[in-house]
Protein backbone atom coordinates (compact mmCIF):
# COMPACT_ATOMS: atom_id res chain seq x y z
CA UNK A 1 0.00 0.00 0.00
CA UNK A 2 0.92 3.31 -0.49
CA UNK A 3 0.32 6.21 1.72
CA UNK A 4 -0.53 9.44 0.24
CA UNK A 5 -0.59 12.96 1.47
CA UNK A 6 -2.22 15.68 -1.16
CA UNK A 7 -1.28 19.40 -0.40
CA UNK A 8 -3.23 22.19 -2.21
CA UNK A 9 -4.56 25.79 -1.01
CA UNK A 10 -8.22 25.02 -2.98
CA UNK A 11 -10.64 22.94 -1.46
CA UNK A 12 -11.86 21.59 -4.66
CA UNK A 13 -8.84 20.27 -6.14
CA UNK A 14 -7.96 18.40 -3.19
CA UNK A 15 -11.25 16.48 -2.96
CA UNK A 16 -10.50 15.86 -6.91
CA UNK A 17 -6.85 14.35 -5.95
CA UNK A 18 -8.39 12.08 -2.85
CA UNK A 19 -11.35 10.74 -4.70
CA UNK A 20 -8.77 9.57 -7.81
CA UNK A 21 -6.50 8.02 -4.64
CA UNK A 22 -9.62 6.48 -3.38
CA UNK A 23 -10.41 4.78 -6.85
CA UNK A 24 -6.99 2.66 -6.89
CA UNK A 25 -6.70 -0.32 -4.78
CA UNK A 26 -3.25 0.58 -4.07
CA UNK A 27 -3.36 3.96 -2.78
CA UNK A 28 -4.39 4.62 0.42
CA UNK A 29 -5.32 8.62 1.35
CA UNK A 30 -4.06 9.05 4.57
CA UNK A 31 -4.37 12.89 4.72
CA UNK A 32 -4.98 16.32 2.96
CA UNK A 33 -3.71 19.49 3.73
CA UNK A 34 -3.72 23.43 2.43
CA UNK A 35 -0.48 24.47 3.06
CA UNK A 36 3.25 23.70 2.44
CA UNK A 37 3.42 24.08 6.90
CA UNK A 38 0.48 22.05 7.46
CA UNK A 39 2.17 19.40 5.53
CA UNK A 40 5.72 19.57 6.91
CA UNK A 41 3.84 19.23 9.86
CA UNK A 42 2.23 16.05 8.67
CA UNK A 43 4.91 14.31 7.20
CA UNK A 44 6.99 14.47 10.68
CA UNK A 45 3.90 12.51 12.10
CA UNK A 46 2.72 10.22 9.71
CA UNK A 47 4.66 7.69 7.49
CA UNK A 48 4.22 9.13 3.77
CA UNK A 49 5.10 7.79 0.76
CA UNK A 50 4.27 10.02 -2.19
CA UNK A 51 2.67 13.52 -2.05
CA UNK A 52 0.80 15.47 -4.90
CA UNK A 53 1.64 19.09 -4.27
CA UNK A 54 0.27 21.86 -5.91
CA UNK A 55 2.75 24.08 -7.10
CA UNK A 56 1.52 28.01 -6.98
CA UNK A 57 0.19 28.34 -3.00
CA UNK A 58 0.63 31.08 -0.76
CA UNK A 59 4.14 32.07 1.21
CA UNK A 60 5.32 28.88 0.21
CA UNK A 61 5.49 27.35 -3.18
CA UNK A 62 5.21 23.59 -3.60
CA UNK A 63 8.97 24.22 -5.07
CA UNK A 64 10.07 25.45 -2.15
CA UNK A 65 8.80 23.31 -0.20
CA UNK A 66 10.23 20.20 -1.74
CA UNK A 67 13.45 21.73 -1.69
CA UNK A 68 13.55 22.63 2.19
CA UNK A 69 13.00 18.89 2.24
CA UNK A 70 16.48 16.62 3.60
CA UNK A 71 14.70 13.30 2.83
CA UNK A 72 11.48 13.78 0.70
CA UNK A 73 9.40 10.93 -0.49
CA UNK A 74 7.83 10.80 -3.99
CA UNK A 75 6.77 13.81 -5.43
CA UNK A 76 4.60 14.03 -7.96
CA UNK A 77 3.57 18.14 -9.10
CA UNK A 78 -0.08 19.36 -9.37
CA UNK A 79 -0.28 22.65 -11.25
CA UNK A 80 -2.12 25.03 -13.80
CA UNK A 81 0.39 26.24 -14.97
CA UNK A 82 2.58 24.40 -17.60
CA UNK A 83 5.79 27.01 -17.00
CA UNK A 84 7.12 25.22 -14.05
CA UNK A 85 7.40 21.75 -15.70
CA UNK A 86 11.20 21.72 -15.78
CA UNK A 87 12.10 23.49 -13.16
CA UNK A 88 9.65 20.96 -11.36
CA UNK A 89 11.77 17.59 -12.83
CA UNK A 90 14.93 19.17 -12.31
CA UNK A 91 14.00 18.20 -8.35
CA UNK A 92 13.66 14.05 -9.84
CA UNK A 93 9.90 14.17 -9.00
CA UNK A 94 7.92 11.15 -10.23
CA UNK A 95 5.23 13.38 -12.71
CA UNK A 96 4.17 16.60 -13.21
CA UNK A 97 0.13 16.68 -13.83
CA UNK A 98 -1.30 19.53 -15.31
CA UNK A 99 -4.60 20.65 -14.29
CA UNK A 100 -7.28 19.72 -15.32
CA UNK A 101 -6.14 16.35 -14.40
CA UNK A 102 -8.05 13.35 -15.97
CA UNK A 103 -8.18 10.08 -14.17
CA UNK A 104 -6.44 8.14 -17.34
CA UNK A 105 -3.32 10.66 -16.61
CA UNK A 106 -3.52 10.67 -12.77
CA UNK A 107 -3.36 6.44 -13.24
CA UNK A 108 -0.32 6.79 -15.19
CA UNK A 109 1.61 8.66 -12.73
CA UNK A 110 0.92 6.60 -10.05
CA UNK A 111 2.09 3.79 -11.47
CA UNK A 112 5.01 5.18 -12.37
CA UNK A 113 5.73 5.91 -8.47
CA UNK A 114 4.63 2.19 -7.58
CA UNK A 115 7.50 0.80 -10.11
CA UNK A 116 10.11 3.38 -8.32
CA UNK A 117 9.06 2.14 -5.33
CA UNK A 118 9.18 -1.61 -6.28
CA UNK A 119 12.68 -0.43 -7.36
CA UNK A 120 13.79 0.73 -3.16
CA UNK A 121 16.78 -0.90 -1.10
CA UNK A 122 14.10 -4.04 -0.55
CA UNK A 123 15.05 -5.51 -3.54
CA UNK A 124 18.40 -5.08 -3.65
CA UNK A 125 20.47 -8.17 -2.99
CA UNK A 126 23.41 -8.21 -1.28
CA UNK A 127 26.34 -10.43 -1.04
CA UNK A 128 30.17 -9.61 0.59
CA UNK A 129 31.30 -9.36 -2.91
CA UNK A 130 28.87 -8.13 -5.12
CA UNK A 131 24.88 -6.79 -4.90
CA UNK A 132 22.65 -6.33 -7.94
CA UNK A 133 20.63 -3.01 -8.42
CA UNK A 134 17.65 -2.12 -10.87
CA UNK A 135 19.19 0.44 -13.34
CA UNK A 136 17.42 1.86 -16.49
CA UNK A 137 14.90 -0.82 -16.44
CA UNK A 138 17.66 -3.64 -16.29
CA UNK A 139 19.43 -5.57 -13.06
CA UNK A 140 23.02 -4.46 -13.23
CA UNK A 141 25.36 -6.46 -10.99
CA UNK A 142 27.57 -4.13 -9.00
CA UNK A 143 31.16 -6.15 -7.72
CA UNK A 144 31.78 -4.79 -4.37
CA UNK A 145 35.75 -4.24 -4.95
CA UNK A 146 34.85 -1.82 -7.79
CA UNK A 147 33.18 0.20 -5.82
CA UNK A 148 34.22 3.91 -5.44
CA UNK A 149 32.06 5.79 -3.56
CA UNK A 150 28.10 6.40 -3.52
CA UNK A 151 26.82 9.71 -3.55
CA UNK A 152 23.28 10.69 -2.42
CA UNK A 153 21.15 12.61 -5.07
CA UNK A 154 17.57 13.54 -3.84
CA UNK A 155 15.22 10.23 -3.83
CA UNK A 156 18.14 8.46 -5.97
CA UNK A 157 21.75 7.13 -5.19
CA UNK A 158 25.22 7.14 -7.23
CA UNK A 159 27.09 4.53 -7.67
CA UNK A 160 30.27 5.75 -8.59
CA UNK A 161 32.77 2.12 -10.08
CA UNK A 162 36.32 2.28 -11.32
CA UNK A 163 34.18 1.24 -14.98
CA UNK A 164 31.40 3.36 -14.89
CA UNK A 165 28.32 5.02 -12.85
CA UNK A 166 25.21 4.05 -12.13
CA UNK A 167 22.24 5.88 -11.28
CA UNK A 168 19.22 3.97 -9.16
CA UNK A 169 16.12 4.67 -7.31
CA UNK A 170 17.16 3.91 -3.64
CA UNK A 171 17.46 5.81 -0.18
CA UNK A 172 20.80 6.59 0.75
CA UNK A 173 20.26 5.15 4.18
CA UNK A 174 18.57 2.50 2.64
CA UNK A 175 21.91 1.42 0.89
CA UNK A 176 24.15 2.52 3.15
CA UNK A 177 22.04 -0.13 5.33
CA UNK A 178 22.87 -2.88 3.58
CA UNK A 179 26.97 -2.45 2.68
CA UNK A 180 29.18 -4.03 4.99
CA UNK A 181 30.43 -1.28 7.88
CA UNK A 182 34.00 -2.37 7.22
CA UNK A 183 33.75 -1.91 3.66
CA UNK A 184 32.49 1.53 3.64
CA UNK A 185 32.73 4.70 5.76
CA UNK A 186 30.58 7.52 5.61
CA UNK A 187 32.31 10.73 4.89
CA UNK A 188 29.89 13.10 4.56
CA UNK A 189 25.65 12.98 4.58
CA UNK A 190 26.10 12.81 0.73
CA UNK A 191 28.93 10.03 0.29
CA UNK A 192 30.09 6.50 1.38
CA UNK A 193 33.38 6.42 0.38
CA UNK A 194 34.84 2.20 -0.13
CA UNK A 195 38.14 1.93 2.41
CA UNK A 196 39.90 0.29 -0.47
CA UNK A 197 39.37 3.13 -2.93
CA UNK A 198 40.77 6.10 -0.50
CA UNK A 199 44.53 6.95 -1.26
CA UNK A 200 44.96 10.00 0.56
CA UNK A 201 43.10 11.98 2.96
CA UNK A 202 44.21 16.08 3.06
CA UNK A 203 43.30 17.77 5.74
CA UNK A 204 38.95 17.93 5.14
CA UNK A 205 39.11 15.62 2.36
CA UNK A 206 39.44 12.09 0.98
CA UNK A 207 41.15 11.93 -2.30
CA UNK A 208 40.18 8.60 -4.85
CA UNK A 209 41.35 7.85 -8.06
CA UNK A 210 38.51 10.02 -9.81
CA UNK A 211 37.59 12.47 -7.09
CA UNK A 212 38.11 14.84 -4.41
CA UNK A 213 35.33 14.45 -1.06
CA UNK A 214 34.65 16.59 1.58
CA UNK A 215 34.91 14.90 5.05
CA UNK A 216 32.00 16.81 6.92
CA UNK A 217 32.86 17.78 10.65
CA UNK A 218 30.06 15.47 11.61
CA UNK A 219 31.63 12.63 10.51
CA UNK A 220 35.45 13.64 10.68
CA UNK A 221 36.30 11.60 14.14
CA UNK A 222 34.37 8.50 13.19
CA UNK A 223 36.59 8.62 9.46
CA UNK A 224 39.93 9.11 11.42
CA UNK A 225 39.93 6.51 13.80
CA UNK A 226 38.25 3.74 10.78
CA UNK A 227 41.84 5.02 9.01
CA UNK A 228 44.20 5.06 11.57
CA UNK A 229 42.60 1.48 12.70
CA UNK A 230 44.62 0.35 9.64
CA UNK A 231 47.56 2.37 10.24
CA UNK A 232 51.15 1.08 10.31
CA UNK A 233 52.72 2.38 13.41
CA UNK A 234 56.27 2.19 14.86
Amino acid sequence: MINCLVVDDEPIAREGIMEYIRQIDYLSPVAQCKSAAEAAGLLQKNKIDLVFIDIQMPKLTGIEFVKALADPPLIIFTTAYSEYALEGFELDVVDYLLKPISFSRFLKSVEKAQSYLHATNKEVSFTQDFFFIKCNGKIEKIIMADVIYIEAMANYVIIHTRQKKYITYLTFSGIEEKLPAHLFVKIHKSYLVAISAIQTIDGTDVITSSMRLPISKNYRNDVMSRIESRLIKR
